[in-house]
């Protein structure tokens, strides 16, 4: 079973067992406007809790995405580099980042359930 859970940067984490696919909100991305860059980390590279770990650009601004968790990229997300307008079009579907395996599942605790992200952006 996979849960959903939030940041209040805007990111969110699909929770399955020790992998978290990380992305961000669409409350985020409505707020950046149309996105025309994505960088993604590296396969591989050890991300720190709160560590900037990917960076959106949209005709507005450059925005950084920060890794909600301590842990290891496990696979990024190329189609958007190819195609950075899915983060407007499915920001919480097929416009996923990365892909991290959690370090410190403790971590998970700090973060909001829809519920509270909905709270927290109203």
């Amino acid at each position: 079973m996979t849960t959903t859970l939030y940041t209040s940067d805007h990111e969110w984490l699909a929770i399955d067992g020790d992998v978290a696919t990380v992305g961000i909100t669409d409350y985020a991305q409505s707020q950046l406007g149309d996105v025309v860059f994505v960088e993604l980390p590296k396969v591989g590279r050890a991300l720190k809790k709160a560590e900037a770990a990917a960076v959106v650009e949209s005709v507005k601004a450059a925005s950084d995405v920060y890794a909600p968790v301590t842990g290891e990229v496990l696979e990024t997300n190329d189609a958007l580099a190819a195609e950075p307008a899915l983060v407007n079009s499915d920001a919480q579907g097929k416009a996923w980042f990365f892909k991290i395996r959690i370090a410190d599942k403790s971590e998970l605790g700090g973060l909001m359930d829809e519920a509270a992200y909905k709270a927290h952006t109203a």
